[in-house]
């Protein structure tokens, strides 16, 4: 990777109609050299379409893409990244927990050379964030040792959504789980590859239930089923199209 790689940002959002307006011009101020945006509309009964489609006719480097629809996270990620052309892809929430403004250090890894994956932790360092719930913290830690133990890393952050990584990688990898699922079956085959990851400390403000949070209990009953069959059930050729080249 260079300093002149492409970058494409990928943005999934449901219902997001109060915040993503705010998550791309954000976007644009922060990282201006962007190659391309593209944001899945995972059938949003709001505004959300709507207000993509304004900014899409301003800036030519958004692209919109629709489900007709709701298929969850994981399945909008699997469409933008049949989509996109960078060399490098980040994930961008729609809901401003992650801020924009940390993008440039969550890809420098990459950029520089240091790594093929780098994942944005809200534990390494606490950073600014704000206090919610005890047990979304808790359900996280626990995940997080269980991953870890199998795929004999020392992450912080098994859960975090903020992720960059070698367009290849996120290109031929087969994707099969559902939900929220992607941030446990993603690890775990980057883990198959011999990838090269990182994490840098980020901030995070998350939202309650009532502001729009959508993750629950089942999810957190999913990730434990994702950690063993991810882990355990899938070997490298049932994790990729091709082995991406990571020299």
């Amino acid at each position: 990777m260079t300093p002149d790689s492409r970058l494409t940002v990928v943005i999934p959002a449901f219902n997001e109609e109060k915040t993503i307006g705010a998550v791309l011009t954000r976007l644009f101020e922060c990282v201006p050299t962007l190659f391309e945006v593209l944001i899945v509309d995972d059938a949003s009964r709001d505004g959300t379409a709507e207000q993509c489609r304004v900014f899409a006719e301003r800036e030519t480097r958004i692209r919109v893409l629709t489900h007709r629809q709701n298929l969850g996270k994981t399945a909008a990620l699997r469409t933008a990244f049949e989509h996109a052309h960078g060399d490098i892809i980040v994930i961008q929430d729609a809901d401003l927990e992650y801020d924009p403004q940390e993008i440039p250090a969550l890809i420098d890894p990459i950029v520089l050379g240091k790594a093929d994956v780098c994942l944005g932790s809200r534990f390494l360092v606490r950073k600014a964030g704000r206090v919610l719930y005890f047990r979304h913290f808790l359900a996280n830690k626990v995940l997080t040792l269980l991953s870890n133990i199998l795929t004999d890393l020392n992450l912080t952050d098994i859960e975090t959504g903020y992720k960059a990584a070698r367009g290849v990688i996120f290109r031929s990898m087969l994707i099969e789980s559902r939900g929220f699922g992607f941030e446990i079956e993603f690890v775990a085959k980057c883990r198959k590859i011999d990838a090269r990851i990182y994490e840098v400390p980020i901030s995070y403000y998350g939202r309650t239930y009532e502001e729009g949070k959508k993750i629950g209990v089942k999810d957190g009953i999913d990730a434990l089923w994702y950690i063993l069959k991810f882990n355990l059930l899938r070997n490298k050729a049932a994790s990729f199209r091709s082995e991406p080249r990571l020299s």
